[in-house]
């Protein structure tokens, strides 16, 4: 498989999945995987740091085809 055959489309904020994959296929990619990634935010509390959630992102892995 060439190197550049794979790429992540990530769905973006005013962007629907159907939105993204049109995107994708406009360059000639095919999805083959859907992950959803949470998003984080560091808080201080009593002194340490913690890594909130405060949300997730949908991408999609995707070939050429």
């Amino acid at each position: 498989m060439p190197k550049n055959s794979k790429k992540r489309f990530e769905v973006k904020e005013n962007e629907t999945i159907d939105q993204c994959l049109d995107r994708m296929k406009k360059e000639g990619y095919m999805p083959i995987r859907r992950a959803e990634e949470p998003i984080f935010r560091e808080e201080t509390r009593n002194g340490e740091k913690v890594m909130e959630p405060v949300g997730r992102t949908i991408v999609f892995h995707a070939i050429k085809h």
